[in-house]
C-alpha cells in the first residue's frame, strides 16, 4: 500500500522526468495519424472479462489536473489495482537514499556563486541534503521545479502531490491495491547511469540554463507542459525509441509484469506518457500481445 506522504516539500527524483524530455524534440502537430489526443486508453482482451486502463502521466501536474478529468476518475474508481512506476515507502524514498550517502558534491565546481546561493535558498527547508545530490539529480529536480512553478504557476509553498502520487492517494482512499513496477533506488541509479560520463562542462551548462529559466520565469520554454495540458498527443507509434536504457529496456521489463496482472484484475496503469509512445511503447506492446486498446476522452 502506498504510504502517506509528509506534508512538506519533498524533493523527489523521478526518472520519467527525463524520459518525457526525450519527446520534446518530437512534439508535432496533432494532425498526425498517431495523434490520439488523450492521456487515457482502455485495455480489453477477448481472453478475459477484465477492463483496464492506461493513463499517461506528467509528474509536474497534480491534484487540480486529475480532478478535472471526470472520466479518468471514474476509470480509477472502477479498477481493482493501481499500477505505477514506484511506490513511496518510508525509508526507501529519494530523500532517504540521498541523505544516507557519505560523498558530497563540490557544487562550486558546477555552479556559479550566484547559482549556488540560489540553490542554498531553494533547499533551505528541504528534508533532502542537496550537498549529497548528484548534478544529474539536481538537474532533474530543477527541471520539474521549473515546470511546476513557472509553466503551471504552482505556489512555492504548495505541498500537494505529483500527479502519480495524487492518483495513488486516491487509490488508497478507495482501498485499492497498489503495485510498483520498480523501486525508487532503481530509478535513481538509472537517472544517473543515463548520462554517465558526460563532461562536467555539460552539467554546468544545463544547470546554469535551467536556473536561468526559473529566475526569468521563461514561459517560452513551456512547450512540454502546454502540449500535455492541451492533449495534442502525437504518440509516434512507428518511430523508434530514442533511449534504450530509459524507455525500451524498462518497457520490456514492465510489460511482463503488466500483462500478468491484466489477466487477473481490472487495472489502472499510471506511468509517464513517454512509456506509451513510440515503437517500443506500452500501447504497441499490449497490442502485439492481443489486447485491444481504445482511446477514451477524459473531459
Amino acid at each position: 500500500m502506498e504510504h502517506t506522504i509528509k506534508k512538506c516539500i519533498v524533493f523527489a527524483i523521478f526518472i520519467s522526468l527525463l524520459s518525457f524530455q526525450l519527446g520534446l524534440a518530437q512534439i508535432k502537430s496533432n494532425t498526425d495519424v498517431d495523434s490520439i489526443n488523450t492521456v487515457l486508453l482502455k485495455i480489453t482482451s477477448s481472453s478475459n472479462n477484465h477492463v483496464s486502463y492506461l493513463f499517461g502521466t506528467h509528474h509536474a501536474f497534480g491534484k487540480v489536473f486529475f480532478d478535472s478529468l471526470t472520466i479518468a476518475n471514474q476509470a480509477l474508481s472502477s479498477s481493482e489495482l493501481l499500477i505505477k512506476e514506484n511506490l513511496n515507502i518510508p525509508g526507501q524514498m529519494a530523500q532517504d537514499i540521498i541523505n544516507d550517502r557519505v560523498l558530497v558534491t563540490r557544487w562550486n565546481k558546477y555552479l556559479s556563486k550566484d547559482d549556488l546561493s540560489y540553490i542554498k535558498t531553494l533547499f533551505a527547508k528541504s528534508p533532502t541534503d542537496y550537498k549529497k545530490m548528484t548534478p544529474t539529480e539536481m538537474y532533474a529536480f530543477l527541471n520539474r521545479h521549473f515546470k511546476q512553478q513557472v509553466c503551471l504557476g504552482k505556489n512555492a509553498n504548495d505541498t500537494s502531490l505529483s500527479l502519480d502520487d495524487y492518483i495513488a492517494s486516491k487509490a488508497v482512499e478507495q482501498s485499492k491495491e497498489l503495485y510498483g513496477l520498480e523501486t525508487t533506488k532503481e530509478q535513481i541509479d538509472l537517472i544517473n547511469k543515463d548520462v554517465e560520463g558526460i563532461p562536467r562542462r555539460n552539467h554546468k551548462r544545463r544547470l546554469s540554463n535551467i536556473i536561468e529559466k526559473i529566475r526569468t520565469a521563461n514561459v517560452n520554454a513551456c512547450e512540454e507542459t502546454n502540449w500535455y495540458l492541451q492533449m495534442g498527443m502525437d504518440y509516434e507509434l512507428r518511430a523508434p525509441c530514442g533511449n534504450t536504457l530509459v524507455l525500451k529496456d524498462r518497457n520490456d521489463r514492465w510489460i511482463k509484469e503488466i500483462s500478468n496482472l491484466l489477466e487477473k484484475k481490472d487495472c489502472f496503469i499510471a506511468v509517464g506518457l513517454s512509456h506509451l509512445m513510440y515503437e517500443c511503447g506500452l500501447i504497441n506492446q499490449l497490442t502485439e500481445l492481443g489486447y485491444t486498446i481504445t482511446r477514451i476522452e477524459v473531459r
